[in-house]
């Protein structure tokens, strides 16, 4: 496609958002719907952006995740405010699960040094954050150690899971479709998660924006398995009626 700076600079501004609406880009830069939607169209054309209905993102892998060192450093500052989120709303001495994800590893940051917790966790990340803190008890689930993220996987990890039932299970996703499924990338993860799901009393997600209207390929479940979300900025459409009606309590992180 012919060079464009609004091109380049949109295209910026994506790759920072994750996912942007056409309302807020036609704001950002300054031009009418109409102007953004032609220069979504060249974008999406050329490959370098994925439309849905209402918005934009950058184009991603139905089988395949973004790398985790990539996943660290993106959209941090988001992950950093559910954490803190999250980490108010959990009570000390109580029991929790939390599974693989780079959000769930901030949310243990934000944990490190509350009393009485008792974790279970599949995530080594996780295990390391928490374990020095002398008034948490940090139980590793067995399997098989992914080398790329250290999360554990496999029929044995589901095993393991399948003993507990914890007060809160805290699930990190890849996913939420405009149908309502919960998707992830490797169905190993997947059997874990749903495990987790099970175990737990209480079912809280959390999951920044960049995860609304994101494909993946497997599904892990349905927000009405959830009874919290967390994320960092109001959902959008069709998502806050998915929410209500699935009876999802939603917490904005940095917002209420």
């Amino acid at each position: 496609m012919p060079a464009n700076p609004r091109h380049d600079a949109m295209l910026a501004a994506v790759r920072e958002l994750g996912t942007a609406s056409v309302e807020a880009l036609a704001e950002r830069f300054g031009v009418t719907l109409q102007t953004v939607r032609r220069d979504v169209k060249l974008l999406a054309d050329a490959g370098l952006v994925a439309r849905f209905h209402g918005g934009v993102r950058l184009p991603s892998s139905t089988t395949e995740n973004i790398a985790y060192r990539q996943r660290q450093a993106l959209h941090d500052a988001a992950k950093q405010r559910i954490a803190r989120a999250v980490a108010r709303e959990v009570p000390d001495g109580c029991s929790l699960i939390l599974n693989i994800g780079t959000t769930t590893e901030a949310i243990a940051r934000e944990l490190a040094g509350r009393r009485g917790l008792r974790v279970i966790t599949n995530n080594l990340n996780v295990a390391a954050i928490l374990s020095d803190s002398p008034d948490c008890e940090v139980i590793v689930a067995g399997g098989v150690v992914r080398h790329r993220d250290r999360g554990i996987v496999g029929e044995a990890t589901v095993e393991f899971i399948n003993q507990f039932r914890v007060d809160i299970g805290l699930i990190g996703i890849s996913g939420i479709e405009a149908d309502g499924t919960l998707r992830d990338y490797d169905y190993r993860e997947v059997k874990v998660a749903q495990a987790i799901i099970r175990a737990s009393r209480q079912v809280w997600l959390a999951a920044d924006h960049s995860k609304f209207n994101r494909p993946a390929m497997v599904e892990v479940g349905r927000l009405d398995q959830v009874d919290q979300l967390f994320t960092d900025a109001p959902p959008p459409p069709p998502f806050e009626a998915l929410l209500a009606e699935a009876g999802v309590q939603c917490t904005v992180a940095g917002v209420n």
